[in-house]
């Protein structure tokens, strides 16, 4: 593929190829599209599957790729071809669609360093190569070292405190390791539930300590990521300049809806500035708590989740674990379908289709007359050959293909905890809000109206609203008519009763204040490493992180802690100089959303709206103009502080 992809790119660059779409635009992105297809499939198999084979295939092949997308991006000849096209007298001819891609395209080639001097152009190849190796690196070492650390326990009476169902689990994973005891690991689902209830203070700093040195030099040496992340900022800043840009962060920035680094960090500024009271007292609290019930004169970072479950049950009667038993993964589902059912006017059908593991599923979304619209599988359980967290990516885009309409397909991963011992998967209310936010993404995809790659679905819409359909679909999980018909207790299948429901929404913004300056700090290192921060210079990534926990945390974890050696958002994934997007987004997505709590949640009448103005356009118009197309104005803060709990209702 990469060999004829090159044949006609040949072609293409040609003078005697005309500067039009259906001659030069389309051909091109056609034959890129179908490599993209077959990369992708390796790609999310060394996500989903990440076996020897797979991880050797995807590094072998890895550099081959990026050097192809490299000469791409860089192809003058391609981007004069481009201007031309935008030049003609055809252009206006053209759909909102069709301009909006050649108008990106012009763009990105800039960007991909087709303007550069060719000793210019050499190194901005080899950075790209660099980075991509490094980045499928830092990841692969974040899993080794995830998986590398197990704690067995034989005493139950270690264990006191920790749910049944999270013992049936740890039982489970020692027994198919030829042990009677109790298996713990590093993964989301055995983690955070023993951080969150183990009575044990000792287990939990155990199981701390080790989680938040992953990959680093507290480990295997083979596993560690310090270098990996200087080097990365190093490549990045000197990109940029390559570029004509002063930090990476200016270039990053260009794509996206703010303006510029200034911009970005304002908001994150003024965001903290209204969280850091709440957070403040939302940890006095904590602290006064610990000490005056829990005997803890010293609350420690393992502490934190123990002592704010401990303190939830005392201030609303009623755990996590409490509401989780009535959080079944089918009946889940089946409550989310039935809502986006309602809301778009779809349908969504198991399906057949071929998979990559027993546990993943495969469904179709129609139309209300059995039009298919798209596909998705749900690859739901955490496992050890799966990078952690929770995504959604693209398999297939929509496009028309030679008068044939291609079908959009997605892949929507979870790491939820697995059945065990015949009782289905339980979730967590945080479980729920995070399959909602993936499928969110997924309906992004799926739901595209447009017939042209480079603006179906998500592509080409700026990366700081891309989160905005994920996080407004996190709304409804907050809403008695959605969670009423999604819920059935485990064992008498019971609905979640309205009253449990009522203390749920009263513990809503339960330490908000805290959840929000920890995003904050995220955000703010993120840009500041991407922006001012000197690679170079004698202050390392870690003290800067350490000065703006100083300034915005209210947590202060031990010198040992290093997060930002499994990061893995910015140093393995898509969001350097680009975290801020989360924050920035949950303006948009509880703004919009303020619209159902008018109209009604359940209103199919906006939720077409929504899905007219805002999933079916994709990247077609710029984010901020689809926004005021559906909400009919500017968007405002006051709905996230609102939702947030920092402004009254």
């Amino acid at each position: 593929m990469l060999a004829e992809n090159r044949a006609l790119i040949a072609r293409l660059a040609d003078k005697s190829t005309a500067a039009s779409w259906d001659e030069f635009a389309e051909p091109l992105e056609n034959a890129n599209e179908q490599l993209s297809r077959a990369w992708g499939v390796v790609g999310h198999l060394h996500a989903v599957d990440d076996n020897p084979a797979i991880r050797h295939a995807y590094n072998t092949y890895l550099p081959r790729v990026t050097q192809y997308r490299t000469e791409l991006a860089q192809n003058f000849g391609l981007y004069e071809k481009f201007k031309a096209l935008r030049a003609s007298g055809d252009f206006e001819s053209l759909s909102q669609a069709q301009r909006k891609s050649v108008e990106n395209d012009l763009r990105d080639y800039r960007l991909g360093g087709a303007e550069l001097a060719p000793e210019k152009k050499r190194r901005f190849a080899e950075i790209e190569e660099e980075l991509a190796a490094l980045e499928a690196k830092f990841s692969e070492n974040l899993l080794d070292a995830t998986n590398a650390f197990s704690a067995l326990i034989t005493d139950r009476g270690e264990l006191a405190g920790i749910p049944e169902d999270v013992l049936r689990a740890a039982e489970e994973a020692a027994r198919k390791d030829g042990q009677e005891a109790w298996k713990f690991t590093l993964h989301a689902p055995s983690y955070g539930p023993l951080m969150q209830y183990a009575e044990n203070r000792s287990l939990r700093e155990t199981l701390y300590r080790a989680h938040v040195t992953r990959a680093s030099e507290f480990g295997k040496p083979e596993f560690d990521n310090t270098s990996i992340i200087v080097r990365e900022l190093r490549l990045r800043k000197e990109k940029a300049q390559l570029l004509g840009y002063r930090s990476f962060a200016e270039l990053s920035l260009v794509p996206k809806m703010a303006e510029s680094p200034g911009a970005a960090l304002d908001f994150l500024n003024d965001l903290a500035a209204k969280a850091l009271p709440r957070a403040r007292k939302d940890y006095a609290e904590l602290e006064d708590f610990a000490r005056r019930e829990l005997g803890l004169e010293e609350l420690r970072a393992w502490d934190i989740a123990f002592a704010s479950e401990r303190l939830q049950v005392e201030r609303y009667a009623f755990s996590d674990q409490d509401v989780k038993q009535y959080f079944q993964e089918s009946k889940v589902l089946e409550g989310m379908f039935r809502l986006v059912e309602i809301l778009y006017g779809i349908r969504i059908l198991p399906d057949a289709g071929e998979i990559w593991h027993p546990d993943v599923r495969f469904f179709r979304i129609t139309d209300a007359g059995s039009k298919l619209i798209g596909q998705f599988y749900l690859d739901p359980y955490s496992r050890e050959t799966k990078r952690g967290g929770a995504w959604m990516d693209e398999a297939i885009a929509r496009q028309r293909l030679w008068g044939e309409l291609q079908i959009p397909v997605a892949h929507l991963v979870c790491n939820f905890p697995a059945p065990v011992g015949g009782r289905p998967a339980l979730l967590t209310h945080d479980d729920v809000m995070t399959l909602f936010h993936e499928f969110g993404h997924g309906l992004h995809h799926l739901l595209s109206r447009v017939d042209y790659l480079g603006v179906s679905g998500m592509r080409g819409v700026e990366w700081d609203a891309v989160e905005l359909p994920s996080q407004f679909m996190e709304n409804f999980c907050w809403e008695w008519a959605v969670l009423a018909r999604m819920t059935a207790h485990v064992e008498s299948g019971e609905p979640l009763p309205r009253a449990l429901f009522d203390k749920m929404l009263e513990a809503k913004n339960f330490q908000s204040g805290m959840h929000t300056v920890r995003q904050i700090e995220f955000a703010l290192v993120d840009m500041h490493l991407h922006h001012e921060y000197d690679p170079e210079g004698a202050k390392t990534p870690l003290q800067l992180l350490e000065e703006i926990r100083a300034k915005v945390a209210v947590v202060t974890p031990p010198r040992y802690s290093r997060f930002l050696n499994n990061f893995s958002h910015i140093f393995a994934g898509a969001y350097a100089a680009g975290y801020y997007s989360y924050k920035w987004a949950e303006v948009l997505s509880a703004d919009a959303y303020s619209l159902f709590e008018e109209k009604g949640v359940l209103d199919a009448g906006t939720g077409g709206c929504f899905r007219d103005e805002i999933l079916a356009v994709g990247g077609s118009r710029p984010a901020l103009e689809s926004f005021k197309a559906f909400r009919g104005r500017e968007p405002r803060i006051d709905a996230l502080l609102r939702h947030n709990g920092m402004i009254a209702a």
